[in-house]
This record gives structure tokens, sequence and C-alpha cells, in this order.
């Protein structure tokens, strides 16, 4: 199946979850904001001038797509006795501000529960009967769970300046754990496809490291019993791959192996994120969507519904259910 994806913002809805609401009081204002076509840090730098604030009061769980509809939360650091403004008098035609309430402590990144998309892919063309299908199939063993294009920047290259950056090039501050991310992100794409390609990513082999789900907790390796068995099956546990980083492996035997084989082709990659300070971590290899919902439109629009953890990519899924085309974007048009 093929169609046309983010064919106009709207076609690409995404609401963050963050879990919490706001407790009611302290120096800090959540804001609810609701996004069309804006990167999310010049939102944040927008909120920031209209506060009276330093860019550093402003922050938030995690970026959003640009080329989209979003809603997500901003918080604003209003210390002692500064006022809080008029947020309704701050009138923008890329975003507006849907709700505040204060909040004692400043929102971190990665603090938020997940998020929920609307997407709709227009022009679609291909088997519809297809389609229901395939969707009872990810929802039933999930989909492989990459991180998605856009952590690797126009045309991919945010790999090669991670490399270039790793060799001596200075590059901005604020782009320094964009590249890193992208880094390791490469890596960690390498060990899943191998594992696509052997039929193993959701099949667990010897030296697993394991994830609870739903959680980022990790444990193992451990030797294969009835009772891990069981938990696998039932989709409490599953296995994890590579955040590459100083420190060794923590999987061992046929999983060390495999990431062990991917990795090492790209030993410049490998040694700069060891360098950088970062320390081995796990992921998911597979991502469980939650609340898959599919509504035809009409005879060639298809939309779809669906809850991710943080950190994973609705484009993964999608990618599982048709090719898509999208319209050329300007330059920086994601974040």
């Amino acid at each position: 199946m093929t169609g046309m994806l983010r064919t106009t913002p709207e076609d690409f809805v995404v609401d963050e979850e963050l879990g919490f609401v706001a407790d009611g009081a302290g120096e800090h204002v959540f804001l609810r904001v609701e996004k069309r076509g804006a990167n999310t840090d010049f939102v944040a730098q927008e909120l920031a001038r209209h506060a009276g604030v330093a860019a550093e009061a402003v922050s938030y769980a995690g970026l959003k797509d640009r080329h989209a509809v979003t809603r997500q939360t901003f918080s604003v650091h209003l210390p002692g006795k500064k006022p809080e403004p008029d947020w309704s008098a701050l009138a923008h035609a890329e975003f507006r501000v849907l709700s505040a309430a204060r909040h004692g402590r400043k929102l971190k990144r990665g603090a938020l529960k997940g998020n929920t998309f609307s997407i709709v892919l227009r022009d679609v063309v291909g088997d519809r009967d297809a389609v229901g299908v395939c969707v009872a199939a990810i929802a039933a063993a999930g989909v492989p769970n990459y991180f998605g294009e856009q952590r690797f920047g126009r045309g991919g290259a945010n790999v090669a300046r991670a490399l270039a950056m790793f060799a001596g090039r200075r590059v901005p501050r604020h782009e320094r754990s964009l590249l890193l991310s992208a880094a390791r992100s490469h890596l960690f794409n390498g060990v899943l496809a191998a594992r696509v390609e052997g039929g193993t990513w959701r099949t667990p082999l010897a030296g697993e490291v394991w994830m609870l789900a739903g959680t980022h907790s990790i444990f193992g390796p451990e030797a294969m019993t009835p009772e891990l068995q069981r938990r696998f099956v039932d989709g409490d546990i599953g296995p994890t791959g590579p955040l590459w980083g100083r420190g060794a492996l923590r999987s061992i035997d046929e999983v060390a192996a495999i990431e062990n084989a991917i990795v090492a082709p790209h030993v410049a990659l490998a040694a700069g994120l060891e360098a950088a300070g970062l320390n081995q971590e796990r992921r998911a290899l597979v991502l469980h969507p939650q609340e898959f919902t599919v509504r035809w439109l009409s005879d060639r629009d298809l939309q779809l519904g669906f809850s991710l953890p943080t950190g994973a990519y609705a484009t993964t899924v999608l990618r599982e259910l048709c090719t898509w085309h999208a319209p050329v974007l300007r330059a920086n048009e994601s974040d």
C-alpha cells in the first residue's frame, strides 16, 4: 500500500501525555501549547520573550514534529514575586497557549508518558482488506522499535556530522546532544536491522538483556527459564539492543556477538560516544502501539490513531503498514 503523508500539518496530529498534572502551586508555570508548523525551540523562545525571562527559564519534555499540529507542555520559571504575564495576550500565527497552571518543579527532558497520534494518509493505493490484517498483526506482535528518520536529519546527514565532531570539528553547543543521539541511534538501528533480517528481533536468544514492559528497567542476562518464557509470551518483558557508550556490553553470548559484529565497522562512532562520556544503556527492540484505530475517511484517505511510549516514533509504525511519500519540506522543517 502507498499513500501521501503530511500533505498538511492537520494530517499529522500529536498529543503529548505527561502522565501527571500540575500541582497548582510553585514557581513554574506549565503551559499547554498547540503549535502548527512551528519549531519547538522557536516556541520556547517566544514564551521566554513574552514572560520577560531568559531562554533557559523555559523547558519542555521533548521535541515535536514541525510539519504537524502538536499539543505539548512547556514550563516557564517565574521566580520570587515575578508577575505572571497574560498568556491570552500572546497571539502568534504558528502557536497558541491553551491553558496555564502552576507547578512546583520545572518540566525536564524526557519527563513524559508518551504521545498519541492521529495521522491521515492521502491518495492511498492498495488492498483495503490488507490494512486490517496488518493492524491486527501489529497489535499482536508489535513492530521493530527503530529510531525514526527525523533523528538523523535531512538526508541522514547527522551521522556524518557526528563523525566530523568526533574528529575535532567544533559545533554549536545546542547541536552536540543532537549529533550524539544520531550516532547512538545509527548503531542501535543497525543492530535491530540485523536481528530483523535474521528473524530474531522478537525471539529470545542466548545472552539476552530484558526490559520490563512500560518502563526502562532492565535485568539480565539470564538463562531462559519457563518463567521467563511465560513473561515474554505475556508481553511483560522484551529483548533489548545497545545504546552505545562507555563500559562493557551488558549482553553476552549470541546477543553480544551480533551487537559487536554490527558495531565493529563503526569504530569512530563508538569511540566518539565513549569519549563523550555516555554510558552503555539499552532500548527495547519491540514497540507495541496501543489503542490502534483505523478509519477510512474516503475511498483514498485513511486515518490511523495510536499511542506510543516516550522515545518511540510514529514513522516506525507506519513503515510496517505502507510506503508513504511526503511533500518536499524546507530545510530544518522538523525538530
